[in-house]
Order: structure tokens, then sequence, then C-alpha cells
């Protein structure tokens, strides 16, 4: 059997879920400082929302560990990332996104928390138990996730890159080493935290699949009909569905099923 899980915290993270997908969707209706606070504002309440559902489907300290793990390599990537060029490419953060350690925004390693909650979720069902399985496809969809992150941030001048050549077709200003970087460090990532974090498979995911899933095809629509990003929105919508698709179409059945269980008993 499986924890118990808070339903205080899991009406908690539901909510602070909700105020991800309205802060998303006024995203391209704001400018300015607004848009700023906006979008560091979104980045608090979605890891707010992975780390209290974590908390309350897997304990506390579960939270914590995920907190440090993800957080931690997170961070230690982009200070050495920002010093170096390695793994990513020579870039620099503007000030716009709050108060820095290490030249690198305090709201960054969060932002690979907030996303490496339903990563994980993720490359365990579709990995089932197969660690190198759940690094991979957990990895990989945390990966795909930049491709809508980075144009998204480099059109908003939150940092610039150095040398942002050779870059993938239709999405200038970002290299492909860029890219590279973040499936190295996401593996990584995933491969920690699964080793980490103990194993819930009967826990509830509702709130970060369908973080996942609005992260997924938000952004793909958000970059083809409002910021005017065909390209971002078929790279990304792609490369982030690979898993994604059979990991919500999994999520949806077995839902469908225990539903079904529990009306007929």
């Amino acid at each position: 059997m499986g924890r118990r899980a808070s339903p205080v915290l899991l009406r908690l993270s539901a909510a602070l879920a909700l105020t991800v997908v309205l802060a998303q969707i006024a995203y391209p209706l704001t400018s300015g400082e607004p848009l700023r606070l906006l979008t560091i504002g979104t980045v608090l309440c979605f890891a707010a929302a992975s780390l209290v559902h974590a908390w309350s489907t897997r304990g506390a300290m579960w939270a914590l560990r995920l907190l440090v793990v993800a957080g931690g390599i997170g961070l230690t990537a982009e200070a050495i990332g920002v010093r170096t060029g390695v793994p990513f490419g020579r870039y620099a953060y503007a000030d716009a996104l709050g108060p820095q350690v290490l030249d690198v925004p305090l709201i960054v390693p969060l932002a690979w928390v907030m996303m490496s909650y339903p990563c994980l979720l993720l490359g365990r069902r579709l990995g089932r138990g197969r660690r190198p399985l759940v690094a991979l496809s957990g990895g990989l969809t945390l990966a795909a996730w930049d491709l809508f992150l980075d144009p998204q941030m480099v059109a908003a001048g939150r940092w610039v890159w150095a040398d942002p050549v050779p870059a993938l077709p239709g999405v200038p200003g970002i290299p492909v080493t860029n890219f590279v970087g973040w499936l190295l460090v996401a593996v990584v990532m995933l491969a920690a935290l699964d080793a980490t974090l103990s194993k819930d498979d009967d826990a509830d995911a509702t709130v970060p699949a369908a973080l996942l899933a609005w992260t997924w095809i938000g952004s793909t629509i958000g970059n083809a009909v409002f910021f005017h990003r065909p390209a971002v929105a078929l790279w990304g919508g792609v490369a982030m569905g690979v898993c994604s698709g059979p990991y919500l179409l999994s999520q949806w059945r077995s839902s469908d099923r225990r539903s079904s269980e529990q009306h007929h008993s």
C-alpha cells in the first residue's frame, strides 16, 4: 500500500498548479516589469506545486531530498556553465531574474526542480524499474522542455549567448551545444533522483501529470499561435511528445481503470 496522501496538501498543490496555468496564459498578454514578475512568480508557483505534491504523496523528507538533489545539480551545472561554457556553451544571465548565487539566479535551480519531479514520475512509469530507461526517458523529456524555454527567455532578454551558432533550423540565438548540455545534465539529474528517492508506484500523480501535459501542449500551441515561432513549436512539441504522449496515455488508462474498479467495488 502507498502512503496516504494529505487531502489539504493535495488541494494546495492543485491550486498552485492552476495558478501556474493562469499565469502562463497571461504571459503573451504581458510585457515590461509585470512580465518579469510573472516569470519569477510562475517558477515559484510551479516549484511549490511540485514540492507540495511530493510532500503530500511521498512525505516531507522525500520532497526535501528532491529539492536538494535536483536543485543542487541544477545550480552546480549552471554555475559551471556561466564560468566555463561547459556543457551548454558560453552564456550570461541578466539581472532581471532576481537574486543570484554564483552568478546564477536563485529561481533557475528551482526551475530544474519544478520540472524534474513530473519527469521523474514519467521515467519511472515508462522505465518500469530499469534505471537506465528511467534516466533516459525522464532526462529526454526534461531536456525537451528547454526547446520551449530557451527561445522564450532569450527573446525576453533573460539571458544571452556569446556564440549562438550553430543553431537548430528556425531557432536562432541559441547554440545546439545548449540542448546537448541540457540532455547530459538532465539524464544525470534523473539518474541521481531515481537512485536517491524511494519509489511509490501507487501514489497519486494527477497534479504533476497535468502540469507536464500543460507544459507540453500549452507551449506547443503558444509558440505556434501566440509567439509566432512555428519551428520552436515543432521542435519542442515533437521532442517533448516522444515520452510525454505515452506516459500521459498510460496515466489516463490507469486512472480510468481505478475509477472503474472503485465504481464496481
